[in-house]
């Protein structure tokens, strides 16, 4: 992440596209997602050329050569993996009343004083570290430096650990030179010290904010779930903002309200910073590098040594995780809380730090708890 400074956003997400652009559904789409028909997020873009088979040429205003916007949305449901630059970081689920990419005309849309109207919940609910209270976790020479290289795991919760269940809980951890980091914990008066998405945090988070919880009019954490089970498709990008210049990401926003106040500042950067003319002149050769990108069973997509950092805040039930055969034995000391101690190819000691015991999550990955 140190290529990318204050006011661009390297971004890892999932939307809830056609995974062929909508080439099936619409006989005039011969095009499809290899061209860039089909995409849809949770700001309904009236930027994009093509929807629904047609061109979104109906009022529209051209702002350069190459871009504008027509008065057409897209709208899909989103869940921003990931959106980060050298100095803050962000993972945010947003929900929609559509499935799948709904094409919006007026109110639908969501613009201007219509925000919380719409098809779509634009502020999603976040989870940025610096936001929450702790300056210090993430950033250059923080507990996770973005001066270095390192992996985000994502791992989504049902309500009773199955993978048909309602999604409960989004947690995010941190792999940094071979040492796992789970997630900072809220530091927010009003707001439970907890390190993970779930509705809890979201209701309390908006209240304490002032924030309007149009997350949870939508279907909350359970309807980003419904989202997940319906497909949804990756994208990558890098971007900057011409709406506001970045700075609900790393800078206090808006720039109107008092950056004393819960919630209004995100992170370090100057609210001068992020305007598009500067960046992009500044910084023409930004450029952030993602990769082994992977998918899979809970604690199968990665491994390390726990640093005894932050605990998550609801922890698998052991009735979900209790039958199948015992962890493996071997290896040498013993393994704090939290810290991996079994499953397939894991080499380290399976003896948890008392009071502490071995369970097996799947057969790729056993925890301390």
């Amino acid at each position: 992440m140190s290529g990318l400074p204050c006011g661009l956003n390297g971004a890892v997400y999932l939307v809830e596209m056609d995974a062929d652009g909508g080439v099936a559904k619409f006989a005039n789409n011969k095009a499809g997602a290899k061209y860039g028909t089909g995409y849809c997020d949770s700001q309904c873009p009236h930027d994009i050329k093509f929807i629904n088979g047609e061109a979104n040429i109906l009022g529209w205003n051209g702002t350069s050569a190459n871009s504008g916007a027509g008065q057409y949305g897209a709208c899909c449901s989103e869940m921003d993996i990931w959106e980060a630059n050298s100095q803050a970081a962000a993972y945010t689920p947003h929900v929609c009343s559509s499935k799948g990419l709904g094409r919006c005309l007026g109110t639908e849309c969501g613009d201007g004083d219509n925000r919380y109207g719409g098809i779509c919940d634009k502020d999603g609910c976040d989870f940025n570290s610096w936001r929450m209270g702790d300056k210090t976790f993430l950033g250059p020479g923080l507990t996770i430096d973005t001066k270095k290289k390192f992996s985000i795991v994502t791992q989504f919760i049902t309500a009773d650990n199955t993978t048909s269940g309602a999604l409960s809980e989004i947690r995010r951890i941190y792999v940094q030179d071979g040492k796992v980091f789970q997630n900072s914990k809220v530091n927010i008066p009003g707001i439970d010290p907890v390190n993970s998405i779930t509705d809890s945090f979201c209701s309390q988070q908006k209240t304490v904010f002032n924030d309007n919880n149009y997350f949870k009019t939508l279907g909350g954490v359970a309807g980003m779930g419904d989202s997940l089970n319906n497909g949804m498709v990756l994208a990558l990008s890098v971007w900057d903002d011409y709406a506001a210049q970045m700075l609900w990401l790393d800078s206090s926003y808006p720039t109107t309200a008092d950056a004393t106040k819960p919630g209004v500042n995100r992170g370090p950067c100057a609210t001068t910073s992020g305007k598009p003319a500067d960046v992009e002149s500044q910084s023409g050769s930004a450029q952030v590098t993602y990769s082994n990108i992977k998918f899979g069973p809970i604690g199968s997509t990665f491994s390390g040594s726990s640093s005894g950092g932050s605990s998550p805040s609801n922890p698998p039930s052991t009735s979900t995780t209790a039958s199948g055969p015992a962890a493996p034995s071997g290896g040498a000391g013993t393994v704090a809380q939290w810290g991996q101690c079994g499953g397939t190819g894991y080499s380290g000691s399976t003896t948890c730090a008392s009071p502490y015991t071995c369970h097996k999550l799947n057969d790729f990955y056993s925890q301390c708890y």
